[in-house]
């Protein structure tokens, strides 16, 4: 990307939410000229967003009606699962005029009159079908919504906290504001190279790329990122190198070989905004980087047996007071504790329920995958908040943790770290907040005391919980992988989902998702994960393992060592692959299962396939390098 798209003060980025009206708007377009198309943006239930290009002249002559009463679309082209079928298809996108619009620019596409890129006006909409909105944007909209009047009703009788915040009475439910903040990793490539995972493996152990300076292409692509978020107003406030990658390289032909894992942050803002900013953020980054020829990976688990991609997500909860003052509503009214009430609700209720929110975060193979012992991702429903309530948290082993800043209690905030780039996190936040209603219920009851609470929070594996349950750990401050065995950590903290199936078929059960998001909502995104889910088995897993398997072939020069291992080798591979009469192969049994719709099948012989490709993976590496 050219230097001289960035920073053009004859470029707008954003267009604020005050200016979203026909008057503005056809006052803006005129004046750029470079913008060429307009495009409504809304999010389905899988995190996907829309585009389409209308033609700007057309946009501008029935601005009326498509902003007020926004365009018509086909249901089946996104994903709404049941609630939109081929019988009844139609789907509306209705312009969302709250928040601020912004351009998105094609630099590979300069307008031979204003010698500027072409531009598409992008605006966020939702997703209207039989006159109930179905999309991710509306329904994190209401739940933060009925989060925040269910805040206010219990603030507003609780007279300890109007006291301590000097406050006789939240007047407007708009003064509680529900603060976010993602962190967003991917793995940058040369496209088409082959990957060396011996060589990742190695220097992830090493620490050999985690915050080294970048150069070359990665550094111009990154740099180019940051300054064209700032653009769009997304504050970042660093990028840099995470764990994963190798040791750029100059092969045969002078062509740079790059295999790196980096990571941009940004800063927080309220909640709808953080969200939608993140979107438009992954855009940016594989755009930008896409121009500057490399590879851009969101996925959760691109390269095996090496760190996966997270999306830690920083959650809060800002009252505004009338004097436009910001109190966070998770620092402690009393000396000497770890949070307030609310903070406490937050936590317990996002621990109590995760069973019911991994579902939205973790939905597809290559998410579950990540969630591996060993590269900093939660496996377990555990959380830290510090060994003393005067001491920071700082526990990457767990699934969530209190930080906290003692010098400025704004920062007070749960990361939550289970996420990934692919999670519909606009999906997935709704669940958290569902979720920490059901906590709030218990923490701010009138005779409950601070006290009382940490108790709770802290209770041991075998007491009865009043609001946790029996036999479970919900607190621990130290590594979990180097103090607890496997069975240990599932005996403490609960077994974790193995496949889609294990994970999402919790949502059959009636939870307090179910109650904040709609039974239709819930059923719909269940349906739409079970199908992409056998889906990508049949169409992706299947194919790669079977030609994996293929690959695996018999060497010369052989000796009885390597007999042995061909001989163990060669049963795995009829095993799973290699049908015969009266006898399937395990891949044809996934095949034969995905056909009649038998999912608890499916799981399990996806289960029995893993650990046979990995045995068989294991053993020809063995095998190839006992060569001389």
């Amino acid at each position: 990307m050219e230097n001289r798209f960035i920073y053009n003060k004859r470029l707008v980025y954003k267009i604020e939410s005050s200016k979203c009206n026909k008057k503005d708007l056809i006052k803006i377009l005129k004046k750029h000229q470079e913008i060429k198309f307009a495009s409504f943006v809304a999010v389905d239930l899988l995190g996907k967003d829309t585009d389409e290009k209308i033609p700007i002249d057309y946009f501008i002559k029935n601005m009326d009606e498509l902003i007020n009463g926004g365009i018509q679309t086909d249901g089946s082209s996104v994903n709404l699962g049941n609630l939109a079928t081929l019988s009844d298809a139609r789907v509306d996108l209705i312009p969302d005029r709250t928040v601020d619009w912004y351009v998105d620019y094609n630099y590979e596409n300069i307008d031979t009159k204003t010698q500027l890129p072409t531009g598409t006006l992008r605006i966020w909409s939702f997703l209207l079908h039989n006159g109930k909105f179905v999309d991710s944007r509306h329904i994190i909209r209401t739940t933060a919504d009925k989060l925040k009047k269910y805040l206010v009703e219990k603030i507003n009788n609780n007279k300890e906290i109007l006291n301590h915040y000097n406050i006789d009475k939240i007047q407007d439910y708009n003064n509680i504001q529900f603060m976010l903040g993602t962190e967003l990793e991917f793995w940058v490539r040369t496209p088409y190279d082959a990957i060396n995972v011996h060589k990742l493996v190695l220097s992830q152990s090493l620490k050999e790329q985690y915050w080294k300076r970048t150069k070359g292409i990665v550094r111009t692509a990154l740099e180019q990122t940051l300054e064209v978020l700032q653009l769009y107003n997304i504050k970042p406030e660093m990028g840099h190198k995470e764990v994963g990658g190798i040791k750029n390289y100059i092969a045969e032909g002078s062509n740079s070989h790059i295999v790196e894992q980096l990571e941009i942050d940004w800063k927080y803002s309220d909640v709808v905004t953080a969200l939608d900013n993140e979107l438009l953020a992954r855009i940016l980054v594989k755009e930008i980087f896409r121009i500057n020829g490399l590879e851009v990976s969101f996925n959760a688990k691109p390269i095996k047996k090496v760190a996966g991609n997270g999306k830690h997500c920083h959650l809060s909860i800002m009252l505004k007071k009338e004097d436009g003052k910001k109190i966070n509503l998770l620092e402690p009214i009393e000396k000497n504790t770890y949070m307030s009430k609310i903070g406490w609700g937050m936590i317990m209720g996002i621990l109590k329920n995760y069973e019911y929110i991994n579902p939205f975060i973790s939905n597809t193979t290559d998410s579950l995958n990540r969630l591996t012992p060993g590269y900093e991702a939660p496996t377990h429903i555990v959380a830290s908040i510090g060994n003393s309530a005067n001491e920071e948290s700082r526990n990457r082993t767990v699934l969530a943790c209190l930080i906290r800043d003692k010098n400025n209690p704004l920062a007070t905030r749960f990361e939550v770290r289970s996420p990934n780039p692919t999670t519909n996190i606009y999906m997935s936040i709704s669940a958290m907040y569902s979720a920490i209603k059901d906590g709030l219920d218990f923490t701010l009851q009138k005779n409950i005391s601070n006290g009382k609470i940490e108790k709770e929070f802290c209770k041991k594996y075998s007491d009865d919980g009043k609001y946790f349950i029996k036999n479970r750990l919900y607190r621990e401050e130290d590594d979990i992988f180097e103090k607890y065995t496997e069975e240990e950590r599932n005996k403490y903290f609960g077994i974790c989902p193995r496949t889609v199936y294990e994970n999402v078929s919790r949502l059959d059960e009636k939870n307090i998702i179910e109650e904040m998001l709609g039974k239709d909502i819930v059923e719909a995104y269940s349906n739409l994960s079970i199908n992409n889910w056998v889906l990508d088995l049949e169409q992706r897993i299947i194919p790669e393992n079977r030609r994996k398997v293929i690959s695996y072939s018999k060497l010369e020069e052989n000796n009885a060592y390597d007999e042995e291992l061909w001989k163990k080798i060669d049963t795995l591979k009829r095993e799973l692959a290699k049908d015969d009469i009266g006898k399937k192969s395990i891949l044809s049994k996934i095949t034969e299962a995905i056909v009649s719709k038998e999912y608890n099948s499916i799981s399990q012989l996806q289960l029995e396939m893993n650990e046979k490709m990995d045995k068989l993976e294991d053993l020809y590496l063995e095998y190839k390098d006992n060569r001389i």
